[in-house]
């Protein structure tokens, strides 16, 4: 297993953003223009950041400036860009073996990834695992595997939740309704009910406390109303809204929907797509709160980039037949290579340098609230970081016009955030940021919304 002192990147690689252009420059509006002319319009870009190369925390457009990365592929390059100890593993696994259809033939690497990932799940239950391609995938193959389990149809999802835009996932998701308009009928049997916000506490509840009259809505109005709960297979749940706004569910709440599904029969699945695989400081988000779900599901950050998916479900819950779902290239053997050696690097050090580094940044950043008066909140775990933007401190009165400025005004300083909700900015860096990097960060931060607060 990779060490601690091993994950860092090449002293002479650069550590700090470097901005040289007007942005774009030429090159990287070549670029752009290039991808007007023949990409889908559907694509959502937020600033005109043109990646040519990366390394560690730093991206370089064609022009050669330099971006200090807090998005990290939205929260994808978990151990930073092209870490070379996940090239060294893809290099070498894409001179052996490519490809293999798992649906079809065997191979090695797909149990030794399984073993693993297994190895991280919480209690004494068996599990078993399934490869996609994507966080969607994870998702579509979590909701047919629990109606097969359970014969049951009804699904339960939260307001501002983004499980993925194929029609399953986006019968799920609701986080804009953009994402769903012009598409017609989704799929029947969901519901949706609230998120735990606790900015946002009708009833002004706490972080710690706020959901309660959720866990009520869905007990007393949702079983009694519109379905009992023998008819619902799964509940599903991000530990922390990831497009929502990084919102983090409170233990206590996550702990109630465990007892809930227990008690019915329902499936419980962790959504850990963006939060998982030590980016929160531990292994999974949903670890803060000491359950064990049914289901989890993981994506983005387990191969630093590498396109692969899993849902891992406890053996009893994994019982269906052969034939019942399948993929073509889940868990590529070159994917597999670049999710072992990540693995390696995160449990060998940079889960523990997420929780660090998230900590001295929430140290840094948790009174902006009280320094600016268009932040309203600073909120998350870890290295998944939101800051919510406000027009008034007093009404909540949402902005997302200030915070789309402070994202642009960041950019055009060298550093890369994103937004995320309808007034949030999420900053999800890799988990090999050091304190030089935070502290950057920090103040390209503070001087963005110091800028924007200055012009109002």
């Amino acid at each position: 297993m990779t060490t601690a002192t091993e994950t860092k990147i090449s002293s002479t690689q650069a550590k700090l953003p470097s901005i040289k252009t007007a942005l774009p420059g030429p090159k990287g509006q070549a670029v752009i223009d290039y991808d007007k002319k023949y990409m889908s319009p559907s694509l959502t870009r937020d600033y005109p950041l043109v990646a040519d190369h990366a390394y560690g925390a730093i991206v370089e457009d064609p022009d050669g400036n330099k971006f200090l990365d807090y998005a990290a592929g939205i929260a994808v390059c978990s151990t930073g860009h092209c870490h070379p100890k996940v090239v060294e593993a893809i290099q070498k696994q894409a001179a052996e073996l490519i490809h293999i259809a798992g649906t079809d033939f065997y191979h090695r690497h797909m149990p030794m990834l399984a073993e693993r990932l297994v190895a991280t799940m919480p209690g004494t239950h068996k599990w078993k695992v399934f490869f996609g391609n994507s966080g969607t995938e994870a998702v579509e193959g979590a909701m047919k595997l629990a109606r097969y389990h359970t014969k049951r149809d009804k699904i339960v999802a939260f307001y501002g939740c983004f499980h993925g835009r194929t029609f399953g996932a986006l019968s799920l998701t609701a986080s804009k309704s953009t994402q769903r308009k012009g598409f017609g009928t989704l799929l029947g049997g969901i519901e949706h009910i609230p998120y735990p916000y606790a900015y946002r506490c009708a009833l002004g509840h706490t972080a710690e406390t706020c959901g309660v009259e959720v866990i009520e809505l869905l007990e007393q109005q949702i079983f009694k109303r519109l379905f009992a709960p023998e008819e619902v297979a799964a509940i599903i749940v991000e530990p922390i809204q990831g497009e929502g706004g990084f919102i983090p569910a409170p233990a206590f709440f996550l702990q109630e929907l465990q007892r809930i599904c227990n008690k019915y029969g329902i499936m419980l699945i962790l959504d850990e797509v963006q939060a998982g695989v030590g980016r929160t400081g531990k292994m999974w988000a949903y670890d803060h709160a000491g359950i064990t779900p049914d289901i989890v599901l993981t994506a983005k950050g387990i191969a630093s980039g590498m396109p692969i998916s899993a849902f891992i479900a406890k053996e009893e819950v994994m019982n269906w037949k052969v034939g019942s779902h399948g993929t073509t290239y889940g868990g590529n053997p070159v994917c597999v290579a670049a999710a072992m050696a990540t693995l390696d690097l995160v449990e060998g050090g940079l889960m523990a340098n997420a929780e660090k580094m998230g900590n001295y940044i929430f140290s840094k950043i948790g009174d902006w609230p009280k320094r600016f008066k268009i932040v309203g909140d600073v909120r998350g775990k870890g290295l998944m970081i939101g800051s919510e933007y406000v027009r008034d401190q007093r009404t909540k009165e949402k902005a997302p016009d200030l915070r789309d400025k402070v994202v642009d005004t960041a950019f055009h300083k060298g550093l890369l955030t994103l937004g995320s909700g309808e007034n949030s900015i999420r900053m999800s860096p890799p988990l090999i940021i050091d304190q030089e990097q935070a502290d950057c960060a920090i103040r390209i931060m503070e001087e963005s919304i110091a800028e924007v607060e200055k012009s109002l």
